[in-house]
Order: C-alpha cells, then sequence, then structure tokens
C-alpha cells in the first residue's frame, strides 16, 4: 500500500471516528486530504474501495440513513470499534511502553492534527479525545530514518552515502535492509552491504545525505533465523566499558538514578555512578536533563556534552 493511500485511509478513518454525527459523501470528500475535489466519477469510486478495505481490516463503518435526508451518512462507533479492557502483566506493559515512547515524531501524526482541523472548519463539531491515541511519532531527528523505515517495510534494495567511524571520507553504500533498532539512544540499520558482500550495521547519524531506493519493491529477503538486535549488540560490545559520575541534582533525572550507584552530594545535590561504554551515546542522555545533571567525569564525556551544549546555544 502506498503511503498516500495508507495516510487517506487514516485520515478517513479518524474522521469518522472523531465526528459526533453522521457524515455525508459529500462532506468527506471535503474534510479528509486524499480525495479528489473536482471529478465527482473519480471520488466516489475512490470512496467506496476505501469503505471495503476499511471493512475488510474489521473497521465498521456504519451506513446512516436520515429520512429527511436523500443522502446517507457515514461514522464508526468508537464503542464497536474499540479493544475491550487488555490485562497486560508487567513485561508486557514495559514493552508497551517503550513503544509508545518511540514513536514521537511522525508524519502521520500531522496527517491526523490535520484532518481534525479540515472538519471543524467544515463546521462538523469533533471528538478530539477519540484521535488522541492515534497520534503515531517516532522520537529520531536523524533524516535516514523515514527512507530506511520505508525500504525496510517495502523490502528494497537503498543507496546512502556513509563516513566510518574516525573519518571524514564518505563511501557509497549499497544495501538490503533488515532492519532498523533503536540501541542506547542511537539509530541503527542492518542488512546484507552489496559492496563488502557481508552483513553490516549502519549508524543512522552517519549518513550523509538522502537514501535512495534501488530497484523494485520486494528485491530483499531477510535470513531466516537472524537477530539484528544482537547484532547491534554485539557492535556496541567491541567498545571497552567504563565508568562515569554525574552530579544531578536532588529530586531530578530518575532516570540516571536508576541505572547507576547513587550517593549524597553537598548543596542540594546527590552523585551518580554508572557505567557506560559509548561516551556519545552518555553525553546525549545527560544533555536531556539540561541544569538538573553535569558530568564531572571521565574528560571525554564531559567533552562531548559540552560541545552538545555549545552547539544548541549556536
Amino acid at each position: 500500500m502506498s503511503r498516500r493511500k495508507t495516510e487517506r485511509l487514516l485520515n478517513l478513518v479518524i474522521c469518522l471516528l472523531a465526528t459526533r454525527r453522521p457524515l455525508s459523501a459529500e462532506q468527506i470528500r471535503h474534510a479528509v486530504p486524499g480525495y479528489d475535489a473536482g471529478n465527482d466519477e473519480a471520488f466516489q469510486r475512490m470512496f467506496e474501495r476505501d469503505k471495503t478495505e476499511l471493512r475488510e481490516i474489521g473497521i465498521p463503518v456504519e451506513v446512516h440513513k436520515d429520512p429527511w435526508d436523500d443522502e446517507p451518512g457515514y461514522r464508526i462507533m468508537r464503542q464497536a470499534y474499540e479493544l475491550p479492557e487488555i490485562t497486560l502483566e508487567a513485561d508486557e506493559a514495559a514493552v508497551l511502553g517503550l513503544a509508545a515512547q518511540v514513536w514521537q515524531r511522525a508524519n502521520l501524526a500531522e496527517a491526523a492534527s490535520g484532518a481534525l482541523l479540515k472538519l471543524r472548519a467544515a463546521g462538523v463539531q469533533t471528538d478530539e479525545s477519540a484521535a488522541g491515541p492515534l497520534e503515531l511519532r517516532v522520537d529520531t531527528r536523524d533524516p535516514a530514518f523515514p527512507g530506511l523505515w520505508e525500504a525496510v517495510r517495502d523490502r528494497r534494495v537503498v543507496r546512502f552515502d556513509y563516513r566510518a567511524a574516525g573519518s571524514e571520507v564518505l563511501l557509497t553504500r549499497t544495501v538490503e535492509p533488515w532492519g532498523v533498532v533503536s540501541r542506547r539512544g542511537r539509530w541503527y540499520v542492518v542488512g546484507h552491504d552489496r559492496e563488502r558482500d557481508a552483513p553490516r550495521v549502519f549508524r543512522l547519524s552517519r549518513i550523509n545525505g538522502p537514501v535512495v531506493p534501488v530497484g523494485p519493491p520486494g528485491a530483499v529477503t531477510v535470513p531466516p533465523g537472524v537477530d539484528i538486535r544482537s547484532m547491534v549488540g554485539y557492535r556496541d560490545s567491541l567498545l571497552p566499558e567504563r565508568a562515569a559520575t554525574v552530579r544531578v541534582r536532588q529530586g531530578t533525572c530518575q532516570w540516571l538514578r536508576q541505572v547507576g550507584a547513587v550517593r549524597p552530594g553537598d548543596d542540594g545535590w546527590d552523585v551518580v555512578t554508572l557505567d557506560f561504554a559509548d561516551a556519545e551515546w552518555l553525553a546525549g542522555s545527560v544533555v536531556g536533563f539540561a541544569a538538573d545533571a553535569e558530568v564531572l567525569d571521565p574528560p571525554d564525556v564531559r567533552d562531548a556534552v559540552i560541545r552538545r551544549l555549545k552547539g544548541a546555544l549556536a
């Protein structure tokens, strides 16, 4: 399914969930991005296909006929759409919470809010709480992420320029992507490097320029039994583990307190000692606590924090 069609179907679901009364096809046509506002016949065909597809995947699009109106209305009743109450074990809830933190910056969230805005502009009262859980976001600022995510989804070969660690030289890589993984605050793509004819792990922040699709979708086959998470973990395990000392303000920086050993400090501060392997990763984590955390040792982590803060100031 194309991205345009996916966004249109998502917008249609949000539209029919958020409205407090059934909407006519004409109202939907003007409220949902992606429908042709100029060709009646094309809109009718597309709208009928979309309703059929939603019903086939279990989304109950209901038709309401008003005796005082010639046009039927459409909506999705929340009671029929929502899942029953789900009971989760502690580890299952933790996984879902982690997933919710990962999705924090995605284009679909913009499409969803845009659909609601157009509904309100058309005079349709909306229930925004119905659409709240549909706001999907991805917490990564790496420009390469969307292109690689789509390539993994479509099983498509990609090509990009890559800068290896400790080098300023850019080399072009042609990769059959198997998956995109987050580890210790960094994102990696794992796949088969055609230039080296071997599995490789690439850090997204070292990809320079666009990720270019190569060849048709469906051309990539993930080898059976491959564990991309362990491949990324093995890569990180090559770095020596060290100890860092971080000063944290009392009552703050709960994550640092959970992963390290805490001892009381002076003047409203505590001192946390924690193990780490990647200096840049630790620096990125500490910077997120702003003025509530200060790296005391080792010097390379402290320098990395200062460099990031200066960059943000600039």
